[in-house]
Order: structure tokens, then C-alpha cells, then sequence
């Protein structure tokens, strides 16, 4: 079926992009890696404001429902801008909650949506890490079929990205629900992750192709450009491809979604796998590309490319979405 974004959503895609373009974002995703986590509040709030954490929160709790497309945009413009935080576990457990109900609904899905509280989150079958968990307001765990309030951060764990720090939640806390409706709420939750991930895995990788050009483009070597050699050219144009073809299939996914298709699932599988991939190719692009420099942490460079590879794995491997793919 033809897809294409109308005006409203281009220029809500355009607005976030001119939000965060003039948010310093690499100066806040250090900070984050240094455990100062205030400017990258700050740039929550802005983004509560814009209305993205609403777009995964039912309208009787303060969102503007569950909209896919919509959040699409949000994630890749959250990706090429190297946003910090669990964005995508907040996202996440708005839906987890959404699907629950209850009290635990209607006491952190409005401060969800508002952006007054963030949140962290670990699900079965997704590893047993929770993202960011020491600079969130709440860290929800789903152990089978119960759903708890974890008391406190856990234990920090060794990261490839500074600004994706991995905590153990600490077991106990309060037990919020449990039963057939948590371990339903728990699989879309999953899904919803694994769909914001791949935006923002697709995002990353526009990013990273974006510097590359520019930066070959400016370097020379034998007295041109570097980008005019044909090995360097058809290194972007596959890097271009691989970007391209994971665009299609995250908005595929995203339809799917809206139309609560039965293979909604299977489709953000794909589309998990085709963005992923994209953004870690264009990861090793970017580096190969940019040289001896492209190792530096000082270059910025560094804060896109250490995120491409946890992106591609986080919230579903390659090969265990594959497998999903091909269970349909």
C-alpha cells in the first residue's frame, strides 16, 4: 500500500530537528556519561513539551494515544541528535502500563506523559539490565506474570556507551499488578521498544552518513578531495542503500502498529533488523572514513559511534529478530 508522511507530520519531524539542533545535545549526552544528568532533563522537559511522551499514552491519561508513525519520527530525530536517557524505556513502560491499568496507571502515566517523571525498564526475554535506572523516577520490572516497582537502581554494569549506563534492578519493591493482563502488556511493551529502538538506531546511522559526507568532502589527500575516490563513493552509496531500505520498513512496522495487524510483530522484528544493521554499517563507515580522527573521543563524532552497536542489539538481537521474522 502507498505510505507517505502528510504536512502535520513533516513539520513535526521539522520542529524536533530545529528543537534539538539548538540544544547542544553533545554537550548533554557527555554529561550524562559523567553522571550529570541536569542538562539532559532539561532537554526531556523540552521534548515533554513537544508532546513525544504523550504519543505513547492513552488520551484518559493525559497523551494523545498510541500513535506509531508519529513516534517514529520522534525516535529518528531523537537518534540524530544523540538524545541521552531511556528515552525508549519510558516510551515503553507507558505502554506496559497502558495495557495493565489500574492505579499504577493512572498514578505514572500522566507524569509520563507530562514529562514530570521518566522511567526505566526491564522485561523478561530482553536481558537483565535496566537502562539509565539511577537517573529515573521509577525502574518497573516484569518478572513472568507480576509486574514491581524495583526499590532502587541495582548495581552498575559496564556500558559501550557512557550515555547508555546498564543498572540490575534491585529485587523486591512493590508489586503494582499481576497476571494474564502483565504478561500482555509486557509482549507490547517489548514491541514498542524494539520500534523506537529501530527509529532511533535509523537516525543514528543518518547522522553518522551525514558527517562522513561532509567530512570527505573536506579532506584531501594527493590534492583533491577524498570523497572523489571510487572506493570511498561506493562505500556511502552502500552505507545510503542500507539507511534507504531500513526506512520503508520502519514505517511499514508503523502502519501495522496503527492497525493493530497480527503481524505487527513480525514487521518491527524486520524493521529492527534492517535499521540496526543500517546504523552499525554506518557506524563502521563513519570510522573507517574519518580516519586515525574518527578514533578520538573528543570528536563528537564518537558520541553517535558508540551508540550504533548497543542500538542494533538493544531490545532484540539480529538473530533472535530474525528468528521472529521468520516464525511470522
Amino acid at each position: 500500500m502507498p505510505f507517505l508522511l502528510d504536512g502535520e507530520q513533516r513539520e513535526f519531524a521539522r520542529s524536533l530537528d530545529a528543537m534539538l539542533s539548538a540544544s547542544d545535545t553533545p554537550s548533554a549526552v557527555r554529561a550524562w556519561g559523567a553522571g550529570d544528568h541536569a542538562p539532559g532533563r532539561a532537554l526531556w522537559a523540552r521534548l515533554a513539551h513537544a508532546g513525544v511522551f504523550a504519543l505513547a499514552v492513552p488520551p484518559a491519561h493525559g497523551g494523545v494515544g498510541l500513535l506509531p508513525v508519529e513516534l517514529a519520527l520522534s525516535f529518528v530525530e531523537l537518534g540524530r541528535h544523540a538524545v541521552p536517557g531511556p528515552v525508549v524505556e519510558s516510551v515503553a513502560a507507558a505502554v506496559l502500563l497502558g495495557a495493565v491499568g489500574g492505579p499504577a496507571a493512572k498514578e505514572w502515566l500522566p507524569r509520563l506523559a507530562s514529562g514530570e517523571a521518566s522511567a526505566s525498564l526491564r522485561l523478561d526475554g530482553y536481558g537483565p539490565y535496566a537502562l539509565d535506572a539511577d537517573a529515573v523516577d521509577a525502574v518497573f520490572v516484569v518478572d513472568g506474570e507480576v509486574l514491581r516497582l524495583a526499590p532502587g537502581p541495582g548495581e552498575p554494569r559496564a556500558s559501550a556507551d557512557p550515555a547508555r549506563r546498564l543498572f540490575v534492578p534491585e529485587e523486591g519493591g512493590t508489586v503494582l499488578a499481576a497476571g494474564p493482563r502483565v504478561v500482555a502488556g509486557a509482549r507490547a511493551a517489548g514491541d514498542w521498544a524494539a520500534f523506537a529502538t529501530a527509529a532511533q538506531a535509523l537516525g543514528t546511522g543518518e547522522e553518522l552518513l551525514r558527517s562522513t559526507v561532509g567530512y570527505v568532502k573536506q579532506r584531501t589527500q594527493f590534492s583533491v578531495p577524498i570523497g572523489s575516490f571510487q572506493a570511498v563513493k561506493h562505500r556511502l552509496a552502500d552505507t545510503l542503500l542500507g539507511l534507504e531500505f531500513a526506512r520503508p520498513a520502519l514505517y511499514g512496522a508503523a502502519v501495522s502498529l496503527a492497525e493493530g495487524s497480527a503481524r505487527a510483530g513480525a514487521d518491527i522484528a524486520a524493521a529492527k533488523v534492517l535499521a540496526g544493521e543500517a546504523g552499525y554499517a554506518a557506524a563502521r563507515t563513519a570510522l573507517q572514513l574519518h580516519g586515525a580522527v574518527g578514533y578520538t573521543q573528543e570528536l563528537d563524532l564518537s558520541l553517535w559511534l558508540r551508540k550504533a552497536r548497543p542500538l542494533r542489539d538493544a531490545w532484540g538481537t539480529p538473530g533472535a529478530c530474525r528468528e521472529r521474522v521468520l516464525a511470522g
